[in-house]
C-alpha cells in the first residue's frame, strides 16, 4: 500500500498534471469566449505553423525538462534538447509533439475533472443531497452505499493522473530527445573534451617532466663537481627551469578550473632558445641549426613543435647526459621539420616504450605529419615533420 502511494508524495506527479493543462489553458479560454465544436480543431491547426519556429524546440523543451523530470531546466543528464530546432526532422517531431501534448491534455482534464465530479456527487448522494446529471457516474436516487463507490473513483483518478503523466513524459523523451545530428554534435564535443585532456596530460608530462630532469642532471652534477661556481649556476639553472614549469602547472590548471577558457600562452618555438640553453646548461653540448623564419610557422604546428623539441630534449638528458647534441629546425614553404641526433648510449629505449616518444608520435600525426624516432647510423634521432597547411 505504502509503495502504491509513494509517487503521490513526489512533486513530479503534479507538475506532470500541471503540464498537461497548461497544453489545453488557451484553446479552452477561447471555447469559453466562443462556444462552437470546431475551437479544438482550429486550435490543433493553429499548433502546426507554431511548430516550425526553430525557438519552439527551446521552449517546449524547458517546460518539459522542469515541469516532467524533476531536474533543472539546464541539466545536462535528462534526456531531452533544449536547442532550437536545427532541422525539417526537428519541426516535424515538434508537431507531432504538440499535436499529442494538446490531445492528451484534453483527454486527461475531461477526464480528472469528470472524476472529481463523480466523487464528490457520490459522497453527496449518499448523504441525501441532490446531484446533477452528467457526470461519469450514473446514479439512481440518494442511496447509502454510494459512498463505498468513492474509493474506486478516486483510484480511477489517482491511475489517470499517474498513467497521463508518464505517458506525456514518454511522449517527450521520445519526440523532444537527440535526434541523430544532435547525438553526432554531442559525440563530437565528447571527443573534443578528451582530446583535450589528453593535451593537458602531454602537456603535464612535457613540462614537469623536463623540469624535473633538468633539476636531477644539475643536482648530480653539481654534487659530482664539488666547484662552487658550477654549483651556483646549477641551482640558477635549477631556478629557472622550475619556474618555467611552474608557469606552465598554472596555466593548465587554470585551463582544468574554467573548462570553457580558450587556450592561450602557451610557448611556442619562438622561445626555443629557453630549451637550448637549459640543455647546455644541465650539461649537454647542444649544437642548433635555425633555418627559415620560425615566426611565420602557424600557431598549432609551433605550440606542438616546441613541445616535440622539449621532449626529445628531455630524453636526451634522461637518458644520455651531458653529450652532444644537433638540434636542427628548417621552415619552408610547406612543412616544418625538427631533428634531434646525440650518440647512442647503453640505455636505448625500445620503439614501443616511454609515454614521451608516444606523445612525439601522436602530435606529429594529429597535425597530420609524422615523426621517426629510433637508433640511425651511431645516434639516436628523432625526425620529426610537421605542415604548414
Amino acid at each position: 500500500m505504502v509503495r502504491l502511494l509513494r509517487p503521490f508524495g513526489r512533486a513530479v506527479t503534479y507538475t506532470r498534471l500541471l503540464h498537461l493543462f497548461i497544453a489545453v489553458v488557451w484553446p479552452a479560454l477561447w471555447l469559453f469566449i466562443k462556444e462552437a465544436w470546431w475551437t479544438w480543431p482550429v486550435a490543433a491547426l493553429a499548433l502546426a505553423p507554431a511548430a516550425l519556429v526553430p525557438a519552439m524546440r527551446t521552449v517546449e523543451g524547458l517546460q518539459a525538462r522542469l515541469l516532467l523530470t524533476g531536474h533543472r531546466h539546464d541539466s545536462e543528464s535528462v534526456g531531452i534538447v533544449v536547442a532550437p530546432s536545427a532541422s525539417w526532422s526537428d519541426r516535424g517531431r515538434l508537431v507531432v509533439w504538440l499535436e499529442a501534448r494538446l490531445l492528451l491534455g484534453y483527454a486527461t482534464s475531461m477526464l480528472v475533472v469528470q472524476l472529481l465530479i463523480s466523487t464528490v456527487d457520490l459522497v453527496a448522494s449518499a448523504f441525501g443531497q441532490d446531484v446533477d446529471e452528467g457526470a461519469l457516474v450514473l446514479l439512481d436516487g440518494q442511496r447509502w452505499w454510494h459512498i463505498l463507490l468513492a474509493p474506486v473513483t478516486l483510484a480511477a483518478l489517482a491511475a489517470t493522473v499517474l498513467g497521463a503523466g508518464r505517458l506525456v513524459t514518454a511522449l517527450a523523451l521520445r519526440l523532444l530527445g537527440p535526434s541523430p545530428a544532435d547525438r553526432v554534435a554531442a559525440l563530437e564535443e565528447r571527443t573534443e573534451q578528451l582530446l583535450e585532456r589528453t593535451r593537458i596530460a602531454r602537456e603535464l608530462h612535457d613540462s614537469i617532466g623536463h623540469a624535473l630532469t633538468v633539476a636531477v642532471v644539475q643536482a648530480g652534477a653539481a654534487r659530482a663537481a664539488g666547484d662552487p661556481a658550477f654549483t651556483d649556476r646549477a641551482l640558477g639553472a635549477i631556478e629557472e627551469t622550475g619556474r618555467a614549469a611552474l608557469e606552465d602547472l598554472e596555466r593548465v590548471l587554470g585551463i582544468l578550473r574554467e573548462s570553457g577558457r580558450p587556450v592561450s600562452g602557451r610557448p611556442t618555438l619562438t622561445e626555443s632558445d629557453r630549451l637550448l640553453e637549459s640543455a647546455r646548461a644541465s650539461g649537454a653540448k647542444v649544437d642548433a641549426e635555425v633555418t627559415g623564419p620560425l615566426d611565420t610557422v602557424p600557431g598549432p604546428v609551433s605550440r606542438e613543435g616546441y613541445r616535440i623539441l622539449q621532449e626529445s630534449l628531455t630524453n636526451v638528458l634522461r637518458h644520455a647526459g651531458g653529450v652532444p647534441v644537433r638540434v636542427r629546425l628548417e621552415v619552408t614553404h610547406e612543412a616544418l621539420a625538427l631533428e634531434v641526433r646525440n650518440p647512442l648510449t647503453a640505455d636505448v629505449p625500445g620503439p614501443g616504450r616511454g609515454s614521451g616518444l608516444r606523445g612525439i608520435r601522436e602530435r606529429a600525426a594529429l597535425l597530420g605529419g609524422r615523426a621517426q624516432t629510433g637508433p640511425d647510423q651511431g645516434d639516436w634521432q628523432v625526425h620529426v615533420e610537421l605542415p604548414l597547411r
